[in-house]
């Protein structure tokens, strides 16, 4: 802020370069670029060679730095350096980048990709003067905000989180919540191949179902409730289906995943870049639910 057209470089140990002045902005962008692109080249090398001690399933997508954007009582805002990892199942935030297996044990936040949102920000939904930044809800409604130099920074962030979420789907393929419908205990799965299904949690049997295309809308009381709207396919009239849940969030997040990932299955370029990834076996180790009716 202090100078126009520069930089400085910061290694992991807190090493500093100082602050390099450019003699312009051109100059400036040419020095980011070609470190940003030494930087994210090495990094893609480590994955690989770190992927290799990982099962299928624990496989790295990315790794990188970026700011989080805090509150602070003494310095009213803040921006705090955190490494995010997107490996396998989870989002995770650290401090300092993992370095050995028990690393990842240890970090500062640990989130299931497919139950948070991410969201990159327009330059009105920007809280300050720093760019290039975008928002994760987490499962329990907490907003992260955070922030990266380069736009190409924000561009290779959206793309490794629509594929680590995207992967995670597609290994799953079904995710059940605890549900109460009018004071009695139910279930809610999630299912990529036959949509929605709602199951008394005692006797298994199932009250409704419905495939993704039938939902037509729905909204939230930003506490515990989901109103559903269902398309009936035989009598092509809307119904509501209203259930309680303890993890709204986490429910909301989740099926904006599942619809993501039945979008992308349906745009080639997307499906052929993760040919590689999803070659390997994408059910998970537990069956789906048997459902009586």
């Amino acid at each position: 802020v202090c100078r126009q057209n520069a930089f400085q470089v910061i290694a992991v140990d807190g090493v500093c370069s100082g602050i390099i002045q450019c003699l312009s902005a051109e100059d400036c962008i040419d020095w980011l670029q070609a470190i940003a692109s030494n930087i994210s080249n090495l990094t893609k090398h480590n994955i690989k060679k770190i992927n290799r001690n990982f099962p299928v399933n624990q496989q790295i997508v990315y790794m990188g730095w970026t700011e989080e954007r805090e509150q602070d009582s003494l310095q009213d805002r803040m921006y705090t350096p955190k490494f995010l990892a997107l490996r396998g199942s989870s989002l995770y935030k650290f401090i300092a980048p993992p370095v050995t297996t028990w690393d990842w044990t240890r970090a500062e936040k640990t989130f299931s990709v497919y139950e948070i949102m991410c969201k990159i920000l327009k330059d009105s939904d920007l809280l300050d003067r720093r760019k290039h930044c975008f928002s994760v809800q987490s499962e329990s409604g907490e907003d992260l905000y955070f922030s990266v130099e380069l736009e190409s920074d924000l561009t290779l962030w959206e793309k490794a989180f629509q594929t680590a979420t995207f992967l995670e789907v597609e290994r799953i393929q079904c995710k059940t919540y605890a549900c109460v419908l009018e004071s009695h205990l139910m279930g809610l799965t999630i299912d990529f191949s036959m949509g929605f299904v709602c199951f008394d949690a005692a006797t298994k049997a199932v009250l409704w179902r419905y495939k993704f295309s039938q939902l037509k809308g729905s909204s939230d009381d930003g506490k515990s409730k989901i109103k559903f709207l269902f398309q009936n396919q035989d009598t092509k009239q809307i119904e509501a289906k209203e259930l309680e849940f303890s993890n709204l969030f986490a429910v909301l997040h989740c099926i904006h995943s599942f619809f993501a990932a039945k979008v992308a299955c349906l745009d080639p370029l997307f499906v052929g870049s993760q040919a590689t990834a999803s070659a390997a076996p994408t059910t998970s180790g537990t069956g789906k639910l048997k459902y009586t009716t």
